[in-house]
């Protein structure tokens, strides 16, 4: 069983880059394998929009989407998929709502109660173009899962 992250074939990032040669050695070894690939979970954009809010000014880079999915359903799935027969690459698992990462700050710090101007930044290169097109978005094949970012920004700020 292994975990990878959607479109890491699509991104060129170190991180994405080791999970797609990962991918393929374990393809590529003979054994029998399962490789679920998951969107961003809540908890890492949680962690990620919790710092940018830290600063006094918060830098969005534009046009950036997540899907981010709940950590608890990826372990559910997982723990299908390990009860079941090798099946190769399955289904993407991502969260059910796409959102702009100006949307999540956003959301954050609506909750938090934290008043802070935002500063919208080109993503550049060849990553922020593929980030704009939306490359880090699956959705065709995708299981999708049910507990949104709202409920789990509620949760943690409760």
């Amino acid at each position: 069983m292994y975990i990878s992250v959607i479109a890491a074939d699509a991104i060129p990032l170190g991180y994405y880059r080791a999970k797609v040669d990962s991918e393929q050695i374990i393809a590529e070894s003979g054994l029998p394998f399962t490789t679920l690939r998951a969107a961003q979970f809540h908890d890492l954009v949680f962690k990620a929009v919790r710092a940018l809010a830290k600063l006094p000014v918060v830098p969005i880079p534009g046009g950036v989407r997540l899907q981010p999915v709940d950590s608890r359903e990826v372990a559910a799935r997982l723990v299908e998929l390990v009860l079941d027969e090798p099946a190769g690459r399955v289904a993407d698992l991502a969260g059910p709502t796409v959102y702009g990462l100006t949307e999540l700050v956003r959301d954050y710090l609506r909750a938090s109660g934290k008043l802070r101007p935002l500063l919208p930044v080109r993503m550049p290169g060849k990553v922020g173009k593929l980030y704009r097109a939306g490359a880090n978005l699956t959705f065709d094949g995708t299981q999708l899962g049910k507990r949104t970012w709202e409920k789990f920004l509620a949760e943690q700020l409760g």
